[in-house]
């Protein structure tokens, strides 16, 4: 039987070549990011579904899981790296504060809440996508790093709340992202791991199933 994968922010990056990863594997790919164009060249590479929307759209949730009533794996890797050029604490924008918290907390919440009953019905897993932000006092970060925190202690009761689905939130270290690159420019970004490599570590993981917790990838 094939296994179906739901990933979020799979038009580039760490979503992108993951999807590769899984496709090459013969899963069968449900795909999801606000670039449409972008998802719909990597839909068409990998033979995959592509439904391009906003995850923080209670609409574009539901979308996504009516098109996989039957659900092995869920990657929450959408991100909201808030306001740039990256500002301290006291200067941060609040609209971009809550912007970055909704698609970063929230809208993760959201889709595993309408995915949990296929995914406990296969014995699935949920990929949380997070951040070294997340513990690490690094300045101009706050507003990423808060939303990442409040993912990896959802994670954390969600994987004690359900026995039956591995959970696990997983940092992937930095890597040369469009996300990263307007967080710390290009020059630095380009010195960054290859999301492909990560992908591969990340691949392995999902294949192993060891039990729920954190990981780092890097």
């Amino acid at each position: 039987m094939t296994n179906t994968a739901l990933i979020t922010g799979a038009s580039r990056g760490l979503g992108r070549a993951l999807a590769r990863a899984l496709g090459a594997a013969g899963w069968k790919l449900v795909l999801t990011a606000r670039g449409g164009a972008d998802l719909d060249r990597a839909a068409a590479e990998l033979d995959a579904t592509a439904i391009p929307g906003d995850v923080t759209d209670p609409a574009h949730v539901a979308r996504l899981a009516a098109a996989a009533p039957e659900l092995d794996l869920l990657v929450n890797n959408a991100s909201d790296l808030g306001a740039t050029p990256l500002p301290h604490l006291a200067d941060y924008p609040l609209n971009a504060f809550r912007r970055a918290l909704e698609t970063n907390v929230t809208a993760p919440l959201a889709l595993i809440q309408a995915t949990l009953p296929a995914l406990r019905a296969a014995g699935g897993s949920i990929v949380n996508v997070t951040s070294d932000a997340a513990t690490g006092a690094y300045e101009g970060w706050g507003g990423y790093g808060a939303g990442k925190a409040a993912l990896e202690q959802l994670s954390n009761v969600l994987a004690a709340e359900e026995p039956a689905v591995r959970v696990w939130w997983v940092d992937p270290g930095e890597m040369n992202t469009r996300m990263l690159a307007d967080a710390v420019g290009a020059g630095e970004a380009a010195q960054a791991t290859d999301p492909a490599k990560v992908a591969a570590a990340l691949y392995d993981l999902i294949s192993s199933r060891p039990a729920s917790g954190k990981v780092s990838l890097q």
